[in-house]
């Protein structure tokens, strides 16, 4: 794990190579209370099982099906508490930017900048992040191939940054459902980067008629053991103390409470597949 993600600040047990990188929160900045909450819950699990973590929550939401959806507190606002919460827990921060002027805005305060899966392909906004020398994490497209997300990993190299990990995320299944192909997880590591599997977002169910997407909480302990047994070099968990009230994405995130039974199983698994 420390050759292949170096140069991330404040990651912890980032030389402990028995384990995954974890990359975890809830998916938007509802309230300060609330991202100290899960902040303060995921810091003390990675601290007690040596667990490299980056902790995760969008400033703002940009990708919503209807209009009158939650989108955030305000950008400045979200970020600053995304950076205090770096300072007071000493772990680093992911965040979602939707435009290349955001990359520079959100570099400020987080140290990964995050690429939705949905702009993927969008070179003027994977040149922007590129720029600002952070690490990206580029989410594949619910409507790629694994093997196509060479072209994305390559527009970060040839703007100057080697710093890029890819995320499965399920692939488009219909109209109202995804599907994970694990082939992708060996498939995207020919690009010699850290592969990480989205076991929340990959359960999503979009396009409901309500125009608020749908999900199966009930299979990201599945997709977790399955990720792993593949060799995934990491998970990404979306979770909240309630996720029936979450302002976003509440169909998909795994309940706070259970974070550590997930987390104790994918480690049995990961010490498996490290004696094969």
């Amino acid at each position: 794990m420390k050759t292949r993600i170096p140069g991330i600040e404040n990651l912890k047990f980032s030389d402990n190579s028995d384990s995954f990188l974890l990359i975890a929160g809830p998916c938007v900045v509802e309230s300060e209370e609330l991202v100290l909450t899960v902040a303060d819950r995921l810091t003390g699990l990675s601290d007690k099982y040596r667990i490299p973590l980056i902790f995760k929550s969008s400033y703002r939401k940009a990708n919503r099906s209807r209009g009158d959806s939650f989108t955030g507190i305000g950008d400045i606002k979200a970020l600053e508490i995304l950076s205090e919460i770096s300072r007071k827990y000493s772990v680093p921060i992911i965040t979602d930017i939707h435009n290349p002027e955001e990359a520079g805005m959100a570099a400020k305060y987080v140290d990964v900048l995050q690429i939705p899966a949905f702009l993927c392909r969008q070179t003027d906004l994977l040149e922007a992040a590129a720029a600002t020398g952070k690490w990206i994490n580029i989410k594949k497209g619910q409507f790629l191939s694994g093997a196509s997300m060479q072209f994305a990993v390559k527009k970060v190299i040839d703007s100057g940054n080697r710093n890029v990990m890819l995320t499965e995320r399920g692939t488009t299944f219909g109209y109202q459902d995804l599907i994970v192909d694990f082939r992708n997880i060996p498939e995207m590591k020919k690009n010699e980067v850290p592969v990480i599997v989205d076991i929340t977002h990959s359960l999503q169910k979009p396009n409901q008629s309500s125009g608020v997407s749908g999900g199966d909480p009930a299979m990201i302990e599945v997709l977790g053991r399955a990720a792993i047994a593949a060799g995934a070099d990491g998970i990404f968990i979306e979770t909240h103390p309630d996720p029936a009230t979450a302002k976003s994405d509440g169909e998909n995130m795994l309940k706070l409470d259970r974070m550590e039974d997930l987390l104790v199983q994918l480690i049995k698994i990961k010490n498996a597949v490290n004696t094969i």
